[in-house]
């Protein structure tokens, strides 16, 4: 029983969550890795169970401690607030949002008491969750709110490939202003502390370029020069292993085949479109800086799939072997700060 504990949230039932989270949970790797700890709707999970033809039993439980894990089981913690005869799936509904928020905030309660090691979570629907009223936009401003966390930092990682953001949801024009020497420092720093809370301690940090090559010494764009070597330089000074600014067209290259242990990169779709493109399905958002693990599969709720039994499980079997690669190290880091 040394397999940590997943909190797997349910998402938005109306999406393909629950279809791509059953067949992850009935695959044999999965279940040699981790114990999982659906946070949702028993009858729903019990419905895609049953469509997806895989014959395993769903035990409905209200705390954690019932849990068994035995073989070829599911076990749900239930809110029975999501009955499938009152959704219609791949449709925006606000109480398909509000069951979403409620598997959230139940399971980030159940990581700050330590009953379970990390959170998996499966995709939402932003609209669903303003529909509901719920007063954040997605996973990060939620779990923010949840813990009291400042900014947490987003990693991808893919095949090995592992690539930090220096700005996320922001326009191209704005990203770039943010593109700051002292804010490199702060993610730099950042970034160094989440790689030693996952296990990757000694490993060097490549911050990716600006402009193309770099600007080239200011000669298209002097934002390297101004901003992100002196950053550098005075990370290093400051005994972090951290090399760059390098080109954004091979920068992700030389991380993937083991020159880096990961990139910073410095606007959002720099990052996601390398990792992406490496493996779209096996993209695996981690979000760091909270007082527990979170993880996720990078793709939303797929409305005009959803329920059709086409949804392909890759991308949340990735995700719970991700965690059971990472959750204890994070969390024996997090038992050590006082």
């Amino acid at each position: 029983m040394s397999k940590p504990i997943i909190a797997v949230t349910l998402g938005d039932p109306a999406g393909v969550g629950p279809e791509i989270l059953v067949r992850a949970l009935a695959d044999p790797r999965v279940a040699e890795a981790v114990r999982c700890l659906v946070y949702g709707d028993a009858r729903v999970v019990e419905k895609a169970v049953r469509e997806a033809g895989l014959g395993l039993a769903i035990r409905a439980i209200h705390r954690g401690d019932e849990a068994r894990y035995a073989p070829r089981s599911i076990e749900v913690i239930d809110f029975a607030n999501a009955d499938p005869a009152a959704f219609v799936p791949g449709q925006v509904q606000a109480h398909c949002g509000q069951a979403a928020w409620d598997y959230i905030e139940a399971a980030v309660q159940a990581a700050l008491r330590g009953e379970v090691a990390a959170i998996d979570t499966a995709p939402i629907n932003k609209e669903a969750i303003q529909a509901a009223g719920v007063p954040y936009i997605g996973h990060t401003e939620m779990l923010a709110a949840l813990t009291g966390a400042h900014d947490p930092l987003t990693m991808f990682e893919t095949l090995g490939l592992r690539v930090f953001f220096l700005s996320r949801h922001v326009s191209l024009r704005d990203s770039c202003a943010l593109v700051t020497r002292a804010r490199l420092l702060d993610y730099i720093a950042r970034c160094h502390q989440a790689m030693d809370q996952l296990g990757l301690g000694g490993g060097e940090l490549a911050v990716a370029g600006l402009n193309p090559h770099c600007g080239e010494h200011g000669l298209f764009g002097d934002e390297e020069v101004r901003e992100v070597a002196p950053a550098v330089a005075e990370a290093q000074a400051r005994g972090l292993r951290v090399a760059g600014p390098i080109g954004p067209d091979s920068v992700f290259h030389q991380a993937k085949t083991g020159r880096y242990a990961a990139v910073l990169s410095l606007y959002h779709d720099q990052g996601h479109i390398a990792t992406k493109t490496l493996d779209f399905e096996r993209t695996i958002s981690l979000t760091l800086g909270l007082p527990f693990l979170r993880l996720s599969v990078d793709h939303g709720t797929a409305f005009d799939i959803a329920w059709q039994g086409t949804a392909s499980p890759v991308g949340m079997i990735e995700s719970l072997l991700v965690a059971a690669r990472y959750a204890p190290a994070y969390r024996r880091t997090q038992q050590m700060i006082p």
